[in-house]
């Protein structure tokens, strides 16, 4: 299956002997074998000219997929006995960061004497390829990418604000009422805002009195009664259980959103990246993110 996955990729079997290291006599011969077992013709030779059957086509593309999946398997195990080594740059959340990544890195560090951590926390979503990141710690809705990503957990959304706020201006009734209160707004979410109440999925566009790219800012400001925030629970979880902030529309649901480890590739993964993601994800397996 490799030789004749070189063979397409070279373009002929000379170049895929010159790839692999095999006799073109070899790699003729491994792919003989191979139409001979699967009874297709895969390739369509001629003395000029060497191009996929329709078969060829469909196989090839399994055919990479899995010997890649192999060479991932055997990395992977390798990297399980390999040592963690070097620079490893770090972006996260400013305040899930502090929170739950700061007290974690005396232990990794501990584990792994010979990486170096240098870590960023900002909210703002960085090009992990462009800006020379080896992981980000990401906590939203993850659009489709190149990039590979492992979830390490969730976390609720909470709409709430203050009791002297709630007394001030009276708490909303209905989702559309939000959009007459004053806001405290996070800079990296839209103002298009929706909640799902009894199965149906109700929309508001609020217009923020406050917006900041930061959500302790959103907590400090619904704290001082301010107005109204939408913020994870990690963040604002352990106010309202103290009563420092209450729940708005407490039957409506502002949905659940991943938490994620996020890295560039997972070819080649250096061992020091596979060594972080799986120490977060065993650090974080049993958490309760709203604690706070």
């Amino acid at each position: 299956m490799s030789s004749f996955v070189a063979v397409v990729d070279a373009g002929s079997f000379v170049g895929a002997a010159q790839a692999t290291g095999f006799t073109k006599a070899a790699i003729s011969r491994h792919v003989a074998d191979l139409e001979k077992r699967l009874e297709v013709r895969l390739l369509h030779r001629t003395t000029r000219r060497l191009s996929l059957s329709e078969e060829g086509r469909l196989f090839y593309a399994r055919a990479r997929e899995l010997l890649a999946g192999i060479a991932e398997a055997e990395s992977e195990l390798t990297a399980r006995h390999g040592e963690a080594s070097g620079l490893l740059r770090i972006t996260a959340p400013l305040t899930f960061g502090v929170l739950h990544l700061a007290p974690l890195w005396a232990r990794f560090a501990q584990a792994h004497p010979k990486v170096s951590l240098d870590i960023t926390l900002s909210d703002r979503m960085v090009d992990l390829v462009e800006e020379g990141y080896d992981l980000a710690v990401r906590i939203s809705t993850l659009a489709s990418s190149t990039l590979v990503s492992r979830t390490l957990g969730t976390t609720r959304m909470i709409l709430c604000a203050s009791p002297a706020y709630l007394a001030a201006h009276g708490a909303p009734g209905r989702v559309a009422d939000l959009a007459h209160h004053a806001v405290l707004g996070y800079s990296y979410w839209p103002d298009d805002w929706q909640f799902v109440h009894e199965g149906a999925v109700e929309r508001v566009t609020v217009r923020p009195v406050i917006r900041s790219n930061n959500g302790d800012t959103c907590r400090i400001a619904a704290l001082a009664g301010q107005g109204i925030t939408l913020q994870p629970d990690f963040i604002v979880g352990h106010d309202v259980r103290a009563g420092r902030l209450h729940e708005v529309l407490p039957g409506h649901a502002a949905g659940v959103i991943g938490i994620h480890a996020v890295y560039p590739s997972r070819k080649h993964l250096p061992v020091k990246v596979r060594r972080l993601v799986d120490f977060l994800a065993e650090s974080f397996k049993d958490v309760d993110w709203s604690a706070g």
